[in-house]
């Protein structure tokens, strides 16, 4: 159906005015005619209604026919104006058109008068419609490449993907053809697109689906993103996109930009313009670019922050490697394990990175050395026993063996106790290293930290290395003091364990076991020397076992043989060579083994019984003894250490406890050359520096 055409007919003569609405309205359909008998009638009717053509006599009372079209033009200069007159002459013809009249038809009789006044009407407003839409569309098309100009600087500008995608869907819903636009992000990890943005014409509130899911792989979206094209999908009825179904008739068209997503845009018609889906493209071209400059920008931003927080981190650790390395010489120097720990945490709490430093021992984990920090919070960390979190991250350190970190004491859930004294103190994150020497513990050491940076990885690796340093140095100065001191401590226990190597060969044997001595070799070997009644061979018994590497007789007497017996280490030796304890005797029978072990002084007895027995559950203590040697043997002792080298050592051990000195001799130089994997001149060599240096600690004097 045709679209109606609005028909004011002025003629100061009623009945001509009302004969000639009769008349075109049977010419035309379309045409709703109206009439008005003078100017001023038909001036008024315009006001108050919308008309498409106006036609006019000539003469007329009030206004003239020509003085109604100027004031008709004065608000609307295009509107068609048809002058329809009986005066009939060139003069009025001429008249009319100069005035702009868009049809001059003068009357007369006969219906053919309407038909050709019906067709001038029809034709000029089509004329007039088609030039007002032009000239519309032209100011549609003028007013959205200028929002374009702007939206491409405010995209340009905008600092964040969310900025960037609301200011295009806002931009494409204010284009006159578009009802909704939405805009979807590519999420590379789910693979999915999701929906950042919607905004639909002010008049067309509600069309858009405020929770839109995901798309589907079957979606109208998501097929136009994967295949990487700008799609148009009309009088689509198809879910997915941003337009709801209950629209019966709705077109989308959908632009991909780039990897990061698509942009969307519907209207309720049938199709869409060439000219909106061009400056829709343009919109997300201009979108794409966009994106693409944030995310540069993004990754830029990121890289110049890592770049800043590296090289503060770098600084950090610079000034932290000055102070190890002054902690280093001051441990070098320090002679007792008390002066190790207040050299390290004098230096530490000295710096404006760390607030104060303590250090704890093992067993159990209380403060034993602090600085920067007054007695009263070192008192309430012993008085809370083992319920202090300070405490509690002693023993995680401990148990792990690594550093441990509290990233905020005012978060954690464990520290609420200790929230107004971290307050108080001005410290929010903590630091545990272990003090360890890559075999013993010697507890733990903790910094407290203020607010600023985060503890980094290579901040913990260079404190967990200033751990390692200082459990070496502990261990160095309580060896060097044992060393020093008269008095031993001697434990004698009482192992049933069958895991136990000499319980294991007691079982098989039905004899008893003496140990003559152990040698701990390098490379987690060892020499043991087994005396055994001469009824007895190890051999055929030991070869059934993989920890035994070799058994062979080093003498033979008349009431017992001496057995030389290699093998990779085993649990006893590994707890022994921790704790640098010395076998001094070991009898086993029947399955149990009575041990007497030489303990330096600065080991507690009861972590080393706790370390056996952890191997060896079957184990009891039955006695403990203080000894003492005379000063001249122990200094003999410790310079014999210090003057012979392991070679030589190693040698005189072998020598000692297979008899070699004894007369007549158990054991030959070519037999222990071959025990400890060496020539019989190497071994013999090795034996007499070992000799000649300890002759001249005896004697006092100098070798030449």
């Amino acid at each position: 159906m045709s679209q109606s055409i609005t028909v004011l007919v002025v003629d100061n003569e009623p009945g001509f005015a009302d004969l000639a609405g009769e008349m075109l309205e049977r010419e035309r359909s379309e045409l709703v005619v109206e009439a008005a008998t003078s100017g001023e009638e038909a001036l008024e009717f315009i006001e108050r209604h919308d008309v498409d053509c106006i036609v006019s006599d000539y003469e007329m009372p009030d206004l003239t026919g020509l003085e109604l079209l100027e004031r008709v033009r004065e608000d609307d200069p295009e509107i068609p104006f048809v002058l329809f007159t009986g005066r009939g002459s060139e003069a009025v013809a001429s008249e009319a058109i100069d005035a702009g009249v868009t049809q001059y038809l003068q009357k007369g009789t006969g219906r053919e008068q309407y038909t050709l006044l019906a067709n001038q009407i029809t034709n000029a407003v089509a004329q007039y419609r088609a030039e007002t839409e032009l000239r519309e569309s032209e100011r549609r098309y003028e007013r959205t490449v200028t929002t374009l100009h702007e939206t491409t600087r405010e995209l340009m500008r905008a600092e964040t993907k969310a900025e960037i995608y609301e200011t295009a869907v806002a931009t494409a819903a204010e284009m006159g053809a578009v009802i909704a636009a939405g805009a979807y992000a590519f999420e590379s990890t789910a693979r999915v697109l999701e929906h950042v943005a919607s905004a639909t014409a002010e008049e067309t509130c509600g069309v858009v689906d405020s929770e839109i899911e995901a798309p589907r792989e079957d979606d109208l979206v998501w097929e136009a993103f994967s295949a990487g094209t700008t799609t148009r999908y009309e009088a689509c009825t198809r879910p997915g996109g941003i337009l709801k179904t209950e629209l019966v008739q709705r077109s989308e068209i959908v632009v991909p930009l780039g990897s990061h997503g698509a942009l969307v845009a519907g209207t309720d018609a049938e199709s869409f313009d060439e000219t909106t889906a061009e400056v829709v493209e343009i919109l997300a071209a201009n979108t794409e670019a966009a994106l693409d400059r944030a995310e540069r920008e993004q990754l830029l931003r990121e890289h110049d922050r890592t770049l800043t927080r590296q090289n503060e981190e770098l600084t950090r650790l610079n000034h932290i490697n000055e102070i190890i390395r002054e902690i280093n010489h001051g441990v070098a120097q320090a002679s007792t394990r008390s002066g190790i720990e207040s050299t390290v945490c004098e230096r530490l709490a000295d710096t404006d990175r760390y607030r104060f430093a303590w250090i704890a021992s093992d067993d159990p984990p209380v403060p034993t050395a602090w600085t920067g920090v007054d007695a009263a919070y070192m008192d309430r960390i012993r008085d809370a026993d083992n319920h202090a979190p300070e405490v509690t991250l002693i023993q995680q350190t401990l148990e792990t063996e690594q550093p441990c970190v509290v990233r905020d004491v005012l978060e954690a859930e464990s520290w609420e106790q200790r929230r107004a004294e971290a307050l108080t103190y001005g410290f929010q994150r903590v630091l545990a290293v272990p003090l360890t020497d890559g075999e013993r513990e010697f507890g733990a050491l903790l910094v407290h930290i203020g607010g600023g940076d985060e503890i980094g990885d290579a901040e913990r690796e260079v404190l967990a290395e200033l751990g390692e340093t200082i459990g070496h140095a502990i261990h160095s100065v309580e060896r060097t003091r044992a060393m020093l001191t008269d008095s031993r401590l001697e434990l004698e226990l009482e192992c049933r364990d069958p895991r136990l190597l000499f319980n294991r060969l007691t079982t098989r044997i039905d004899e008893p076991l003496t140990v003559a001595g152990v040698i701990d070799r390098p490379n987690d070997e060892f020499v043991c020397f087994v005396s055994a009644p001469s009824s007895v061979d190890l051999r055929p018994v030991a070869d059934e076992w993989a920890v035994i590497e070799t058994c062979s007789v080093v003498s033979d007497g008349d009431d017992e043989t001496l057995f030389e017996v290699t093998g990779s280490t085993t649990p006893l030796i590994d707890v022994l060579r921790t704790y640098d304890v010395t076998v001094r005797t070991a009898v086993a029978e029947a399955g149990t083994s009575t041990l007497v072990l030489e303990v330096p002084k600065q080991v507690e007895a009861r972590t080393l019984f706790e370390a056996i027995s952890e191997r060896y559950p079957d184990t009891e203590l039955e006695a403990r003894r203080e000894t003492a040697s005379a000063r001249s043997a122990q200094q003999l002792d410790t310079h014999l250490e210090e003057e012979l080298t392991d070679k030589q050592y190693e040698a005189l051990q072998a020598a000692h406890y297979s008899g070699f000195f004894e007369w007549p001799r158990e054991s030959t130089g070519e037999d222990l050359a071959g025990v400890l994997d060496v020539s019989s001149p190497t071994y013999q060599y090795h034996l007499r520096a070992a000799e000649r240096k300890l002759v001249t600690l005896a004697l006092g004097r100098s070798s030449k």
